[in-house]
C-alpha cells in the first residue's frame, strides 16, 4: 500500500515545482513510511509514499515502462498479479521489477483503460502517458482504496488523501452544506462529493481521464443483482460458493511481508480466519478489541475463536477515555464528519497491528453487503411481508423477534406501527428497503443552521443503473446498501483510513470483484432465507469453527458515545470548547440554542436516543474538521526524505 498524489498543468507546460510534491508525499507519509519517489516533466508532477509489501527491494516507485513513455505511481495490490505477468511476459513484455505495480504499466500497454477490467485487487492508480499527455486516474471496483482530486488555474491536483491537494498553494478547505447534510442522512458524503467545496473523488469503479484540458470520467464496473437463470442447485451453489471464497483468501496472503487477521467474534472474519489457519502452514496472528463498557465487548468469542484455530492472539483493550482521547486524531484522518465513534477503536487496532510489526491484515468486511447480512434487509423483508396485509396485528410483531434488544418494540405496537410503517404501502417506491433508516437519521438536520437543500433522496438517485427495476427487492436493497454506505463510509471511515493511519493495509476476501459478482446472482434464499442472514457463509462456516460462533445471531458493531465524551472517564477539553454556543456559532454550522440543549442533556446523565446520540458525534467531529482543515490545516513538517528518496526529472526532455 500507499499514499499517491500529483499535478497535472492541463493546457501548457509550466512544470511542477519539486518542493510541492514533496510536501504532498509528507502529507501521506503515515500511508507509506517505508520509501518516497517522484517523477517530473514540464507537464505533469507524479509522488508516491510507500508502505512496501511486494518486491521489498525492487518496488520503489516512480515506474516507467521499457522506453520511459508511461509512468505509474500505484497505491494498493493487485492479487492476481502472478497471472498477469506471465501473459504478459509470453507478448513479449520485459520486467525491471518483481512487484505488482509494473504488471499495470505492461497491461495498460496492451489495453488501455481496459486494463483495469483485468485486475483483482484493490487500488487507486495515477499513469501518465508522456506521448499522448494524458494522465489516466482509476479507483477499483468496489473503492477500497481512496482518490480524490481538484481543478484549480488550469491545474489538476490529485491524492490519495485530501491532506494532500491542500499543501498546494491556492487551494483551501470549505465545507460544502449540501456533503453536510448527506453525512447527516447517509452517514458520509456521497461519492463523487468530498465534504469539501470543490474537492471530488474519483468514484468506485472508474477512472478520470484527462488530456490536454478536456477531463472525463467513466465507468468500468458497477455492482449487478440479476439473478443467474434457474438451474444450479443449492449444493452446485454452495461448492461454488466455496471454491471462491478459498481463492479469494489464498491469493490475499501473496506478500512478501507476514500477514495477520481481525477477529471480531462474528461468523465473516471468523471464516476468514479458519480458511488460513486450517489450510497454511504458516502460524496465524490475530487482533481484535474488547471493550471496558460490556454493552459493546464481544472478547469472549473472540477469544473463543483464536482458541480453536490456535492463533496467536493480541487483544486491544478500549476505554471509554481512549476513544475520547483519539477521537481528534480520528476525525483527522477520516477527514470528514461521522455519526459513529466505532472508528476510533479501528485506530486503536491498527496502531497495535502496527507496533508487533505487521503491515497486512484480513478482515471480513463486505460480506454483510455480499450475503444480506444486515438487519436492514430482514426489516425490509417484513415490511414488505405486512405490506400485503396492512391492517394485520400479528405481522407488524415480526420486528420484536427481529430487534430484540429494542424492549418497546416488544411491548408497544402503537410504536412499532407508526416507526415501521412509514410509507408501508408504497413497495415500488426504489428506497423502499432504506426509507426508514435515512428518515430516521435526517432528525438530525433539524441541529443544522441551513435548511436541507435536497432531502434524504440527494446522493443516490441518478446513479440507479437501467437494470435496478428488474431485479428483486433484496438485490435492490443490497445495491442500495453497496452505494450509499460501503464504499463511502466503511471501506473509508471504518476501513482505510484507520488502518493506513498506521501503515497497515486491510485486505477484504469478501470483496474479490468475482464473489461480488457471484452473490449477485444468488437466489435469493442462498443469501437471506427466511430471516437468517448469509445462508451460504453459514453453511460453509459449519466445517470451519466452533457451533457457539456460526449459530450467534449477527450484532452490529458499535462503540459507546455518551459516556465517552460525557461520562465518568473524565470529559476532555476540546469536547466543552468546540461544543460550546460561542464556537457553535462561530463556525455557523448548526443552531446553537439546539446544540446548547443537547449537551445538557447529555451532561445531566440523561438517555440519549440513537439520533442523539449521532447528532452528538457528527456535531463534534464537524467541529473538529473546521479546527483542522477549514482554519488551521496541518502543514507537514520540513523533513529530509533523500536517503529513501528516488527522482525521475524528465523536465528537459519533456520540453523538448
Amino acid at each position: 500500500m500507499c499514499g499517491i498524489a500529483g499535478v497535472l498543468n492541463e493546457t501548457e507546460p509550466r512544470g511542477v515545482p519539486e518542493a510541492g510534491l514533496r510536501q504532498m508525499i509528507l502529507a501521506l507519509r503515515h500511508r507509506g513510511p517505508d520509501e518516497f519517489g517522484l517523477y517530473r516533466d514540464a507537464w505533469v508532477g507524479l509522488a508516491s509514499a510507500r508502505l512496501s509489501i511486494v518486491d521489498l527491494a525492487g518496488g520503489q516507485q516512480p515506474i516507467g515502462n521499457e522506453d520511459g513513455s508511461l509512468w505509474i505511481v500505484f497505491n494498493g495490490e493487485i492479487f492476481n498479479y502472478p497471472e498477469l505477468r506471465a501473459r504478459l511476459e509470453g507478448a513479449g513484455h520485459t520486467f525491471a521489477t518483481e512487484c505488482d505495480t509494473e504488471v499495470v504499466l505492461h497491461l495498460y500497454e496492451e489495453d488501455g483503460p481496459d486494463c483495469l477490467r483485468s485486475l483483482n485487487g484493490q487500488f487507486a492508480i495515477a499513469l501518465w502517458d508522456a506521448q499522448a499527455r494524458s494522465l489516466l486516474l482509476a479507483r477499483d471496483r468496489l473503492g477500497i482504496r481512496p482518490l480524490f482530486y481538484t481543478r484549480q488555474d488550469g491545474r489538476l491536483v490529485f491524492g490519495s488523501e485530501v491532506k494532500a491537494i491542500l499543501t498546494q498553494p491556492g487551494i483551501e478547505a470549505h465545507i460544502d452544506p449540501e456533503a453536510l447534510e448527506q453525512v447527516f442522512t447517509y452517514w458520509s458524503p456521497q461519492s463523487p462529493r468530498s465534504i469539501f467545496r470543490g474537492i471530488q473523488e474519483v468514484p468506485p469503479g472508474h477512472y478520470l481521464l484527462a488530456r490536454q484540458g478536456d477531463i472525463s470520467v467513466r465507468s468500468y464496473w458497477q455492482p449487478d443483482f440479476g439473478q443467474d437463470e434457474p438451474g444450479r442447485t443449492d449444493d452446485e451453489y454452495f461448492e461454488a460458493f466455496e471454491e471462491l471464497l478459498t481463492d479469494a483468501t489464498r491469493i490475499r496472503l501473496r506478500a512478501d511481508v507476514p500477514v495477520g487477521a481481525y477477529l471480531s467474534g462474528g461468523i465473516d472474519s471468523s471464516v476468514v480466519a479458519a480458511l488460513v489457519a486450517t489450510r497454511s502452514d504458516t502460524p496465524l496472528d490475530t487482533f481484535s478489541i474488547a471493550f471496558s463498557d460490556a454493552g459493546f465487548d464481544e472478547s469472549p468469542h473472540q477469544r473463543r475463536m483464536a482458541l480453536a484455530l490456535g492463533t496467536h492472539h493480541q487483544e486491544v483493550f478500549c476505554t471509554h477515555g481512549d476513544i475520547a482521547q483519539v477521537f481528534p486524531d480520528v476525525t483527522w484522518h477520516t477527514e470528514t464528519p461521522i455519526l459513529r465513534t466505532a472508528p476510533a477503536p479501528m485506530y486503536l487496532l491498527s496502531r497495535r497491528v502496527h507496533e508487533h510489526g505487521y503491515k497486512v491484515v484480513l478482515t471480513g468486511e463486505g460480506a454483510d453487503e455480499i450475503l444480506a447480512g444486515y438487519d436492514i434487509f430482514k426489516e425490509m423483508r417484513v415490511r414488505r411481508f405486512w405490506a400485503r396485509q396492512p391492517d394485520s396485528q400479528l405481522r407488524p410483531m415480526l420486528f420484536a423477534r427481529l430487534y430484540q434488544d429494542i424492549p418497546r418494540l416488544g411491548s408497544n405496537d402503537d410504536f412499532r406501527r407508526a416507526f415501521f410503517g412509514q410509507g408501508l404501502t408504497q413497495t415500488d417506491a426504489p428506497d423502499y428497503s432504506h426509507r426508514i433508516r435515512w428518515q430516521n437519521t435526517t432528525r438530525i438536520h433539524r441541529f443544522l443552521a441551513h435548511d436541507p437543500v435536497n432531502g434524504h433522496g440527494a446522493g443516490w438517485q441518478g446513479r440507479l443503473p437501467e437494470a435496478f427495476s428488474g431485479w428483486t427487492a433484496l438485490g435492490q436493497a443490497q445495491y442500495l446498501e453497496m452505494v450509499s454506505f460501503l464504499s463511502p463510509y466503511l471501506l473509508s471511515s471504518q476501513g482505510d483510513r484507520m488502518s493506513m493511519a498506521h501503515s497497515v493495509e486491510g485486505r477484504y476476501p469478501f470483496l474479490d470483484y468475482r464473489l461480488v459478482e457471484f452473490c449477485g446472482r444468488l437466489p435469493d434464499d442462498l443469501k437471506l432465507r427466511g430471516l437468517t442472514e448469509k445462508w451460504l457463509l453459514r453453511k460453509l462456516a459449519r466445517t470451519l469453527v466452533p457451533p457457539e460462533i456460526w449459530k450467534r445471531t449477527k450484532r452490529p458493531y458499535r462503540a459507546p458515545i455518551r459516556r465517552t465524551f460525557f461520562g465518568g472517564d473524565g470529559r476532555p477539553d476540546y469536547v466543552d470548547e468546540l461544543l460550546s454556543t460561542r464556537a457553535v456559532a462561530d463556525t455557523g454550522y448548526f443552531k446553537p440554542a439546539a446544540v446548547e440543549r443537547l449537551v445538557r442533556k447529555a451532561k445531566s446523565e440523561a438517555e440519549l436516543s440513537e439520533i442523539e446520540e449521532m447528532a452528538v458525534v457528527g456535531i463534534l467531529s464537524t467541529q473538529l474538521v473546521d479546527r483542522l482543515f477549514v482554519r488551521g490545516h496541518r502543514t507537514p513538517p520540513v523533513d529530509d526524505l533523500t536517503p529513501s528518496l528516488k527522482i525521475v526529472d524528465a523536465t528537459t526532455l519533456a520540453a523538448a
